[in-house]
C-alpha cells in the first residue's frame, strides 16, 4: 500500500497539482487523498469506498486505475490471509460439523424415540373418562327400573 500511495504522492507532485487542488477536483477529503498517499488503511471504515477512492484517484492522476486496484487487491488478500492454515482447517471441520448436525436427509434421519406409554395413558384416561360420564348420565335418567322424564323429573 505504500508503494502505490508513494507512487500518487510521486505523480500529483509531478504534475503540479496541490492535494487541495486534486481534494476539491474528486470531492474527496484531504484527509482521505493523504492517507492514502501515506499508506495508512487502518484510517478507513470501508474498504470497498477506499478501493473506489484509490480508483477514481488513480484516473485522476492518469495511472491505469485497474492496474492499481489489481495492486491494491494483491496487497489487500497478502495483509488478510495472516491466518494460520491450522486455524482455517479447524474452522472449516467444525462449520462441517454443524452441517452435518443441522442438514439430515429425511431417509437417513434417525427419528427421536418418543415415549408412546404416556400416549397410551392418556387415552386410556380419555376413554375412562367418557364411560364414566355416559354411565354416571345413564343412571341419573333412570330410577330404579323406571325411566325418568324431564315432567316427571322435575316434581
Amino acid at each position: 500500500m505504500n508503494e502505490i500511495g508513494e507512487l500518487f504522492r510521486v505523480t500529483r507532485e509531478g504534475a503540479g497539482v496541490s492535494i487541495i487542488e486534486a481534494s476539491k477536483d474528486l470531492d474527496i477529503k484531504e484527509v482521505i487523498l493523504e492517507n492514502i498517499e501515506e499508506g495508512n488503511i487502518g484510517c478507513f471504515k470501508d474498504i470497498f469506498i477506499l478501493k473506489d477512492n484509490i480508483y477514481n484517484y488513480a484516473k485522476y492522476l492518469g495511472i491505469d486505475p485497474d492496474k492499481i486496484v489489481d495492486s491494491f487487491n494483491e496487497y489487500m488478500f497478502e495483509y488478510t490471509s495472516k491466518i494460520p492454515v491450522k486455524e482455517i482447517e479447524k474452522q472449516i471441520n467444525e462449520q462441517n460439523v454443524k452441517q452435518k448436525e443441522e442438514i439430515v436427509s429425511p431417509y437417513t434421519k434417525e427419528e427421536k424415540k418418543t415415549n408412546k406409554g404416556i400416549y397410551v395413558l392418556i387415552y386410556s384416561c380419555i376413554i375412562f373418562l367418557v364411560i364414566f360420564a355416559v354411565f354416571w348420565s345413564v343412571k341419573q335418567i333412570t330410577r330404579g327400573k323406571v325411566v325418568a322424564t324431564t315432567i316427571s323429573y322435575v316434581r
